[in-house]
């Protein structure tokens, strides 16, 4: 997937601003019964507009509190964020990203087509253009048929596509997702992560994206960002350069399992032997 910047209506000059996320010094501290603990120090990051991002490293390594700190769903401690130019709490108040997590958490009195519109009638959109918008997401996850179903009717990979959708009804110009395929099986996993691939694509939207799977982070982002044990920071930033296409036949390729085997030693920080890698 190579990067996507958003083009005005002429094809040549960029809308917005290039940069999606700025992170500068970046640190956050809890305070905790037993003391202070450091979750992250000193990070340094910049997703470009419509570049997929992965974050990986080991559990408790502040790879989710970063995503949450973009989000603003908490607050830095030191360091600033912005989000396309603004301050990530303005951000959040222009709903200039949606947001999906590991679980789906849908609302199990509404359809298929009432949740993903839920965010629409938070925005007071008129009933013509949240109907409209929603007959089109339940395409582009490929749900139609399954529009009028209530959650619990649904498969766990089905319930992800519908918050998928959800996360993309206002149009967002950024997705964070949380580990949003972590409880699902292998097979299920690797289809949505060609969907989500596709989506991305399709979209032109920025994406960044925790998971604790290298293969996933290597078959989906244009760059995988390797964060240290606690305190988290950021190690190694390494660029896929695997092309815009990401199907299925690419998980065959020798630079696939190339990018899989850099990511791993830099987790592990030292070279990994082909035994430890079976």
């Amino acid at each position: 997937m190579t990067l996507r910047q958003a083009q005005g209506a002429d094809g040549d000059e960029p809308i917005g601003p290039a940069t999606a996320v700025r992170a500068s010094g970046v640190g956050k501290v809890f305070a905790t019964e037993k003391g202070d603990v450091t979750a992250l120090t000193e990070v340094d990051l910049e997703v470009a507009a419509g570049e997929f991002v992965s974050l990986i490293g080991p559990s408790g390594c502040g790879k989710s509190t970063l995503l949450r700190l973009i989000a603003d769903l908490d607050t830095a401690t030191t360091g600033g964020l912005e989000i396309f130019g603004k301050p990530a709490r303005t951000a959040r108040v222009d709903q200039d990203y949606g947001i999906a997590f590991q679980q789906a958490g849908l609302l199990p009195w509404r359809t298929v087509e009432a949740n993903i519109a839920l965010p629409l009638e938070l925005r007071k959109t008129t009933k013509t253009e949240r109907d409209a918008r929603v007959a089109e997401l339940v395409e582009l996850v490929g749900l139609a048929d399954f529009a009028d179903r209530y959650p619990d009717q649904l498969s766990g990979g089905m319930q992800q596509r519908v918050a998928i959708a959800r996360a993309l009804a206002s149009r967002p110009r950024l997705l964070l997702m949380d580990e949003p395929f972590g409880a699902l099986d292998e097979m299920t996993r690797e289809y949505l992560q060609s969907e989500l691939a596709r989506i991305a694509a399709e979209t032109g939207a920025a994406v960044v994206f925790v998971t604790h799977s290298i293969p996933e982070a290597v078959f989906l982002s244009d760059r995988v960002v390797v964060m240290s044990p606690r305190p988290g920071r950021i190690t190694r930033i390494i660029p896929t350069d695997l092309g815009p296409v990401r199907d299925e036949a690419l998980r065959e390729t020798p630079a696939y399992f190339e990018r899989v085997t850099a990511v791993r030693e830099a987790l592990h920080g030292a070279p990994v032997s082909r035994a430890s890698e079976r």
